[in-house]
């Protein structure tokens, strides 16, 4: 296990709160409930949300987040089990003050996440809103996940560098000092290698989810994003891009179709990795469709 550090700077926003003897940190706006509460992808960290969260925070309460390890809040081992962190937001929810149920809207790895949450504590949660994530019958319709090894000092260097466009553009409408500081975390190597580390053990969280038997049902709505990554582009074929699209579909098909009323929209515009800039309208509003149904 490898354990990460806090930046430097100090984000201008949110508070931080003593969670097991480690500082995290929160950000919340807006008031009443169900509460929606993000959950990052793997390399993310809340304030990637920010752009959905203020629209949301105009209805009811909103969170965003850095679970341990990542972001603002205090080191952690990486990678953690799912249950770790999942157990870990609950506490830093009731700390700060922020009662269930609540609307938990993951993205990637949080999707994962997100369904251990509703394993562990299905009375917390009042529905999901999942966006292109990882979910426990991910091998049914798509490749298999492997361990993945994490790169090197030279290796991380040089994809901060060649990232620095893509995240200028992806927070080009955030605050200016939000963004610059997105920005620059961003291409540090340190942050590169806590997204490494968050996505080395990808084998266990399906087993992980598996092992705890059936997600209760819970009301859901899935996203897909049908658009290609610029590292998908360079390391898949054009068949492979069409198998993962097929896949993706088939796999959120099943999961709307597992509860009630279950809902799965497609986005052809949107990335994995910037869904929520890319479509940040569309996820806002499947967001706010959801909150409706359960409020």
């Amino acid at each position: 296990m490898d354990t990460t550090t806090r930046p430097a700077r100090q984000v201008p926003l949110g508070h931080f709160y003593d969670i097991d003897g480690r500082s995290l940190f929160l950000h919340r706006s807006g008031d009443g409930g169900p509460a929606v509460v993000f959950l990052p992808g793997a390399g993310a960290i809340g304030l990637h949300y920010l752009n959905i969260h203020q629209s949301v925070s105009r209805y009811t309460t909103s969170v965003l987040y850095d679970r341990g390890g990542t972001g603002w809040s205090g080191p952690a081992g990486l990678p953690r089990s799912l249950a770790e962190v999942a157990v870990e937001l609950r506490e830093l929810l009731r700390a700060a003050e922020v009662p269930a149920p609540y609307v938990l809207v993951g993205h990637s790895l949080g999707c994962a996440y997100a369904r251990r949450f509703v394993q562990l504590f299905p009375a917390d949660v009042a529905g999901v809103v999942y966006l292109d994530g990882v979910v426990e019958d991910w091998e049914t319709c798509m490749p298999p996940l492997r361990s993945q090894k994490v790169p090197g000092t030279a290796a991380l260097r040089l994809v901060s560098l060649l990232s620095r466009g893509v995240y200028r553009k992806m927070f080009a409408s955030w605050p200016p000092g939000i963004r610059d500081l997105l920005v620059a975390h961003h291409l540090t190597v340190a942050a590169q290698r806590t997204g490494a580390l968050e996505r080395s053990n990808q084998p266990e969280w399906l087993h992980e989810l598996k092992a705890a038997g059936t997600v209760p049902a819970t009301p859901l709505i899935a996203m897909t994003a049908l658009g290609v990554d610029p590292a998908m582009r360079v390391l898949m074929s054009p068949k492979k891009l069409r198998q993962l699209r097929t896949g993706k579909r088939r796999l959120y098909d099943a999961l709307a179709a597992s509860v009630p009323h279950g809902e799965h929209r497609v986005l052809g515009g949107a990335r994995h990795s910037t869904i929520t800039a890319d479509c940040p309208e569309a996820v806002a509003q499947a967001v706010r469709d959801l909150w409706q149904r359960v409020c």
